[in-house]
């Protein structure tokens, strides 16, 4: 195996603890994985990886290997860059990876144009509720929506979504509407089940321009984004979801807005990525769309970026 593809086995390999996890995002063999990793170590005679049943680590040794491994592959793909490929031959495997909130037509629509505009792209979409790990799970980019824990992973805001309070219309006539926010403790909710500890999701709210936390005690729970919508027009209770996963059914007097008056600041929504080094064309290529894409979909649900 080629020194410039071992190189790259390697720093996979450093981020992704596994050999077979490398094998799967690299898309080929472990056998291959495990020769490139022994020839590159016999190679500059020091050990890289600490190995046993269970585990892949870096010695200290592969720790600096590695810081330098990133830098040189960064520079190489700068380099590349100065003659890349038009975008009508941009092929390669792209995971990407959505809230199932946002599996909406619009956004399904768009990525068909996506793989229109690029053909040779093999694309992989996810959708799920859990919070992926992009790196163990070989994920290439996902959007995420809300405030972002700090970690490693690069982030790009591409809009700011608009939250609704709202409920069914029979509900509303078996309840009334809520005026005040003293009035939700007479009411029932849906309450999301959030994360993999479970955590009901608080309802945010916004009362002479501090933001405070309600959780509804009665109702249903759910753990799944579709599901939790469907709870609401089935008239369980209030629910409290992006503007975006309400859309058609707020069209369509399935659900009504209630409580408009108190709408909690918008929460933000990014496209996130491993790393600018050494990032896939096929990746850019996407991050840039959907950064372009997005407002044009959601341009009625989305707030002012007031992060500019």
């Amino acid at each position: 195996m080629e020194l410039l593809q071992s190189l790259q086995v390697f720093a996979r390999l450093a981020e992704l603890s596994s050999f077979t996890r490398v094998a799967d995002a690299m898309q080929i063999g472990r056998p291959q994985v495990t020769r490139a990793i022994q020839e590159l170590e016999t190679s500059i005679g020091v050990r890289l990886f600490q190995r046993t049943t269970r585990t892949v680590r870096l010695t200290s040794e592969g720790e600096q290997f590695y810081a330098r491994v990133k830098t040189i592959l960064g520079e190489i793909s700068d380099v590349t860059a100065m003659f890349s490929t038009p975008d009508s031959i941009l092929r390669g495997r792209l995971r990407v990876d959505i809230p199932t909130a946002f599996s909406q037509p619009g956004l399904i629509e768009s990525l068909r144009a996506f793989s229109t505009r690029y053909p040779s792209i093999e694309l992989a979409l996810g959708v799920t509720d859990r919070t992926v790990d992009l790196v163990a799970e070989g994920v290439d980019c996902a959007l995420r929506i809300g405030e972002l824990p700090s970690s490693s992973l690069i982030a790009r805001r591409i809009g700011m979504a608009t939250m609704v309070t709202c409920a069914a219309p029979r509900y509303l006539e078996e309840y009334g509407e809520p005026e005040t926010l003293e009035d939700l403790g007479m009411h029932r909710g849906v309450t999301f089940l959030s994360g993999q500890n479970q955590r009901p999701l608080a309802w945010q709210f916004v009362e002479g321009g501090r933001e405070q936390s309600h959780i509804c005690r009665q109702g249903i729970t759910v753990n799944e984004s579709n599901a939790y919508v469907e709870c609401g027009v089935a008239g369980f209770g209030i629910l409290q979801a992006p503007g975006i996963a309400l859309d058609r059914f707020l069209a369509n007097g399935s659900l009504v807005e209630v409580l408009r008056n108190f709408r909690p600041h918008p929460r933000p929504v990014s496209v996130l990525y491993p790393s600018r080094t050494h990032l896939a064309p096929q990746v850019e290529a996407f991050v840039e769309w959907i950064g372009e894409q997005f407002p044009t979909l959601y341009g009625r649900w989305l707030a002012q970026d007031r992060a500019g």
